[in-house]
């Protein structure tokens, strides 16, 4: 239901919307925008290393690198740079946005009050995470109080094409969402790595424990989507008494253990999440 009013949305945007950063991100969530039915003709990309992928798309109708008269009335801008290339981008950006614009600044660490200042407009501050490549992104958003509901629900259905979206309130809680979601899947991807690892300290060829590894925890990670159960269900629902996964669990899950690991690597990053922001 939420992806059918998201597309619906994007369908009826009558102003351009105007992505800034064309990269894995920006270039994923361009590819969701069109897929869910947003007319190209619709959309303005400006990047100064254009892919092969989106200059094709400039035989589609989308406008490459126009200047703001050939931009046209941009309903809303996704800044979707490198954080530290934002500021010196910024000058060039502003000149985009009116006082009918909405940003939509998909970088880490970049406060509401920092995109206010370089860009102008009504911002919207989100957190996507990289499955957003494949359409299985979770994305965090907080929106400042001159976002209006309309400039909220477009912004809604630019961040959906490439997964869920839950918004929030509290822009300080930005950093536990990027340690926890955005940083989220680098330590997804550690677990296989040294599961992998450990299957070959454990006397397992490299190549069968590295797969082992990767479908056990795409499999998992896919078991856990699909279904309604709690992570902690579906993990008890896995261990026998007395069996091989309760003992392994009994390391993983003893003192200290995993949840004193995690406790402490989200902390870490919340605190460089915050420190970036200054």
């Amino acid at each position: 239901m939420a992806t059918a009013m998201a597309n619906k949305t994007l369908q009826n945007i009558s102003g351009t919307i105007l992505l800034a950063g064309a990269g894995k991100m920006g270039g994923a969530m361009l590819t969701g925008w069109l897929a869910g039915g947003l007319d190209p003709r619709r959309v303005a990309v400006v990047e100064p290393h254009l892919s092969p992928e989106i200059t094709a798309l400039g035989a589609k109708g989308v406008a490459l690198n126009p200047d703001v008269k050939a931009a046209g009335t941009v309903e809303t801008m996704v800044v979707a740079v490198k954080p530290q290339m934002f500021r010196e981008a910024g000058a060039r950006l502003k000149s985009y946005v009116s006082d009918e614009t909405s940003v939509v600044s998909i970088m880490a660490g970049t406060t509401i009050a920092a995109l206010e200042e370089v860009c102008g407009g009504a911002v919207v501050r989100a957190m996507p995470n990289t499955p957003a490549a494949i359409g299985r992104g979770i994305t965090v958003a907080v929106a400042a109080k001159t976002v209006s509901a309309g400039q909220r629900a477009v912004a809604d259905a630019l961040l959906r094409a490439t997964g869920s979206v839950e918004w929030v309130e509290d822009e300080s809680l930005m950093d536990a969402v990027t340690a926890v979601s955005g940083s989220g899947p680098a330590y997804v991807f550690l677990l296989a790595e040294e599961l992998a690892r450990a299957g070959v300290e454990a006397g397992l060829p490299e190549a069968l424990a590295t797969k082992l590894a990767r479908e056990t925890v795409a499999g998992a990670g896919e078991l856990l989507h699909r279904s309604d159960l709690p992570s902690a269900t579906l993990r008890q629902n896995v261990t026998s008494p007395g069996g091989t996964t309760a003992a392994a669990l009994g390391v993983l899950m003893g003192e200290p253990g995993l949840r004193d690991l995690m406790i402490r690597a989200i902390a870490a990053a919340t605190k460089r999440s915050k420190e970036l922001a200054k």
